[in-house]
C-alpha cells in the first residue's frame, strides 16, 4: 500500500517551460536587453538542460549550472558578460512569479490528501521555489518540503533522499512513491531510494536503460488509479 508521495515540482506539478518563458522574457525586459525570442529561448533551454545534467551526474555543483549556463548563453547571444550574475538573481525571484499546473495538479494533490501524506521534492534554489510554492498554494497544502539548497545535496543523492526519510519518520521503501519528470534526477533518485518510481511521461519519450520504473504515466491524474490498485 503506497501511503507516502514525493512529488518532484518543476516539470511535473508545475509547468517549468512557461515559468522559465516568462521569468526570460521579464529579465530581457528589467536588464534592457531588448527581446528574448522564441529561438532565443529554445537555445537557452538546451542549454540549460545540459547543466543541469551534468549536475546530476554530479560532474559541476548547482552554483556552476547557475552562473555557467547564462554565462554561455549570454557569450552565443552576442550579450554583455558582466550582467550575468545579477542577471541570474534576478532569474530566480521571476521564476517564482508564475504558478500554472499540469492536468489539474493542485486539484489532485488536494483530493489525495485525506488519502496519503504528500511532499514536494525538488532541486530548484530554495528563492525560485519558495516563491513558485506560495505563488501556487503548494506550500499550504503539502505536508512537507524538500529543497536541495536546503538540504545541502540535489536529487539523485541518494543523501537528499536519506534526509527526506530521517525527516518524514520510519516507512517501508514499498510504501513510498515518488512522481517526477526527469529520468536522472527523480527516478535515478527513486533507484538510489529503492522507492517506487512513477514517471511522469508526459512527452512520451524514450526510457533510458538500466532504470527501474514501476510506473509510467502521461497524466498525473492516473496517480489515482495507481493508489487504488496498491490498496487491493
Amino acid at each position: 500500500m503506497i501511503k507516502v508521495i514525493l512529488w518532484d515540482i518543476d516539470g511535473t506539478l508545475l509547468n517549468f517551460e512557461q515559468a522559465e518563458k516568462q521569468a526570460l522574457q521579464t529579465c530581457f525586459s528589467v536588464f534592457g536587453l531588448g527581446t528574448c525570442t522564441d529561438e532565443m529561448l529554445a537555445r537557452y533551454i538546451a542549454i540549460n538542460q545540459k547543466y543541469w545534467k551534468r549536475m546530476e551526474q554530479g560532474a559541476i555543483t548547482k552554483q556552476q549550472v547557475l552562473v555557467e549556463r547564462f554565462q554561455e548563453f549570454f557569450k552565443a547571444e552576442g550579450l554583455t558578460m558582466n550582467q550575468v550574475q545579477a542577471f541570474n538573481e534576478e532569474y530566480q525571484v521571476r521564476l517564482g512569479d508564475a504558478a500554472c499546473f499540469h492536468d489539474d495538479g493542485y486539484e489532485l494533490v488536494q483530493e489525495l490528501k485525506p488519502v496519503v501524506k504528500q511532499y514536494a521534492v525538488t532541486n530548484g534554489t530554495l528563492v525560485a521555489q519558495k516563491g513558485k510554492l506560495r505563488k501556487s498554494g503548494l506550500d499550504r497544502l503539502l505536508d512537507g518540503v524538500f529543497i536541495s539548497d536546503q538540504i545541502g545535496v540535489e536529487k539523485p543523492d541518494i543523501r537528499f533522499f536519506d534526509w527526506v526519510f530521517e525527516t518524514i519518520g520510519p516507512y517501508k521503501k514499498n510504501e513510498v512513491m515518488i512522481v517526477g519528470d526527469s529520468q536522472t534526477s527523480d527516478m535515478q533518485g527513486g533507484n538510489n531510494a529503492r522507492i517506487l518510481c512513477c514517471w511522469y511521461n508526459r512527452r512520451e519519450s524514450k526510457k533510458e536503460d538500466g532504470l527501474k520504473i514501476d510506473y509510467e504515466i502521461t497524466d498525473l491524474r492516473q496517480v489515482k488509479k495507481i493508489l487504488k490498485d496498491s490498496y487491493r
